[in-house]
């Protein structure tokens, strides 16, 4: 169709911008407005550390396939639009409230006789496929497979997995990464249900920890199934939840540390409209395949993001600062006292401050400040919106930088 384009003056529509229509070709009293392609993609930049490249990633998701409120569909498309790389398929096993609903909807619509659907594509006739005759049957590998038809189309890697969902209170939720077969997981026995998932080659994460519990004090089955070695990993960051004493049972027991949104809603809700990013699970992988996001996760190269802190090992948030953070020479106001300018090259958003006591400074994902550096202040640098297992801070060794920014000046 041959598109005949027509601007109405924004004075005329009464609106701040100026609208686009075409002719309708079959109808030229129709005009048509043009929609400009509006789904555009959060960039959220991270550059490679020690060699690998960093995967935005979300380990813990929900549908109307158990209990969230969106399609798998559109779950993937919100993801790609956030910024991610991975996204990882958690249905609950156990909890499927849409189900009822969907089957008891089904059955209102149709009359009790009906078994198969019939006269239902009459505009363009095709060849019909009857229901079997055993009525709704449930595949809880389905959701996966819908989600890798619709990740096709936005380069973002599925991980198959599923959520076995117990008592919070003394047993607890585990998600099961990188299934083979979500029908043949569960079992009544809790154990028994990750022991069937780790028969597939799964990796075993603890969901928060600490929702719907007084501490974060281990249960008799915690203790168990950690001793025995049941568990790969541990969430630290839930949605609006943060658990820094579980960083120190992540060392203890020698996990892969995750921060997840869980989410059940729209991401849009709970981050975006509230100016913030979604959390992340951030895999230093060389690859985004499968194979190279598992080794990630068993070499523990993963890093936690949530409302603008970012939390795992000491070493590797060091390592984080370092790839993301140059320090430039700018000029000496006199001796003891030098001008730098911070570049950060990420987008995450970092509060330093210039030795104890020293100056607060704020330095936003892609921008760079100014700083005045005086010999008092030593050469640590302390990021304070990171949380390793020492503790609510990371210090940063100024020396490398200084001197690489003297070098150059």
């Amino acid at each position: 169709m041959k598109k005949l384009i027509f601007t109405l003056a924004a004075s005329v529509l009464a609106l701040g911008a100026s609208a686009q229509y075409y002719q309708d070709a079959a109808n030229p009293d129709i005009l048509h407005i043009e929609q400009p392609r509006t789904q555009q993609r959060a960039v959220f930049n991270v550059p490679q550390i020690n060699g690998y490249n960093v995967y935005k990633a979300d380990l813990h998701t929900h549908t109307i396939f158990s209990d969230g409120h969106t399609t798998i569909d559109y779950r993937i498309r919100e993801a790609w639009m956030d910024g991610l790389d991975i996204y990882a398929v958690t249905e609950h096993a156990e909890y499927r409230p849409h189900e009822s609903t969907f089957i008891k909807w089904l059955k209102g619509y149709v009359r009790p006789e009906v078994e198969r659907a019939k006269n239902h594509r009459l505009v363009n006739a095709t060849a019909e496929k009857g229901a079997d005759k055993d009525g709704i049957q449930v595949d809880l590998n389905l959701p996966y497979v819908k989600a890798q038809e619709v990740a096709k189309q936005f380069g973002i890697t599925v991980i198959p997995g599923i959520e076995i969902t117990r008592t919070p209170a003394t047993i607890g939720h585990y998600n099961a990464l990188f299934i083979k077969d979500a029908n043949s997981i569960f079992d009544n026995d809790p154990e028994q249900s990750i022991r069937n998932a780790r028969a597939q080659g799964a990796l075993i994460m603890h969901n928060h920890p600490g929702w719907s519990r007084t501490s974060l004090q281990m249960t008799e089955f915690e203790k168990n199934v950690y001793s025995k070695g049941l568990i790969d990993g541990i969430e630290i960051m839930n949605g609006v939840e943060f658990y820094p004493k579980a960083i120190e049972r992540a060392k203890k027991y020698d996990l892969f540390m995750s921060s997840n949104t869980d989410v059940h809603r729209t991401t849009y809700e709970v981050y975006a409209m509230n100016g913030h990013h979604r959390n992340m699970t951030l895999i230093l992988a060389k690859d985004k395949s499968l194979e190279s996001l598992r080794e990630a996760l068993e070499a523990k190269r993963t890093l936690a993001y949530s409302f603008g802190t970012v939390a795992g090992d000491e070493k590797l948030l060091q390592d984080l600062f370092n790839a993301s953070v140059k320090v430039v020479y700018s000029a000496v106001e006199k001796p003891g006292r030098i001008y730098l300018q911070f570049e950060n090259r990420s987008s995450i958003d970092f509060l330093l401050r210039l030795g104890e006591g020293g100056e607060l400074i704020r330095l936003d994902g892609g921008k760079s400040v100014s700083v005045r550096h005086k010999d008092s202040y030593g050469k640590n640098l302390i990021v304070e919106n990171m949380w390793s297992e020492k503790g609510n801070t990371v210090t940063i060794d100024l020396t490398p930088h200084l001197e690489a920014a003297m070098a150059a000046k």
